[in-house]
């Protein structure tokens, strides 16, 4: 009796891993496969178009550039190698070791380059979120896109967050509840 019992919940066991392994078969990088990632932040500013000349720069180009930075610590208002980046203070010192012109905040990016579908972001495409209160609606973070492949995006960015600094990220659940949009500013 004791041997049937024992049987019993092993077999209970085994079939509730079964399950709860196929219930999380479809998740990546905590978000569901078949989800499209869109914006539900409705910009609550009027923020101008910015035109943005990347000159002869290839994206691949500069995107290599700023991923050898990753790594350098974070400081809230930074714009140097040396003392450290805060998100825009990174892509606007990567855009400046080019000579390519750009705003300086992230909210300026709002309406800089051509906005596109995170499903056709490329390498080099600029990604935009509120800050960390989702509710503010408003772009407050910004990173370059460094891959998509198979629509999982990975991007580059100047995290806060325990002092991690520029790194690379996926798109998580974090990450989908503050995104503002991918906008193109390279022709490809």
């Amino acid at each position: 009796m004791i041997k049937n019992k024992i049987q019993t919940c092993f077999l209970c066991l085994l079939i509730t891993l079964f399950l709860f392994s196929c219930s999380h078969s479809k998740k990546l990088n905590g978000i569901s496969k078949n989800t499209e990632i869109s914006s539900k932040i409705k910009i609550k500013e009027k923020v101008p178009s910015v035109k943005i000349n990347t000159e002869n720069i290839a994206a691949d180009v500069l995107i290599s550039y700023a991923e050898s930075l990753e790594g350098t610590k974070y400081k809230y208002g930074g714009t140097s190698e040396e003392t450290g980046f805060d998100c825009s203070g990174f892509v606007w010192y990567v855009f400046n070791h080019f000579n390519i012109k750009v705003p300086r905040t992230s909210m300026q990016f709002t309406n800089a380059g051509k906005e596109v579908k995170i499903t056709e972001s490329k390498r080099g495409d600029i990604i935009l979120f509120t800050g960390s209160d989702e509710s503010s609606r408003k772009v407050g973070h910004i990173g370059f896109i460094t891959a998509n492949e198979n629509n999982k995006i990975t991007f580059l960015h100047a995290a806060s967050g325990g002092g991690r600094g520029v790194m690379k990220s996926q798109m998580s659940q974090y990450f989908v509840e503050r995104f503002v949009k991918v906008n193109r500013i390279f022709n490809y």
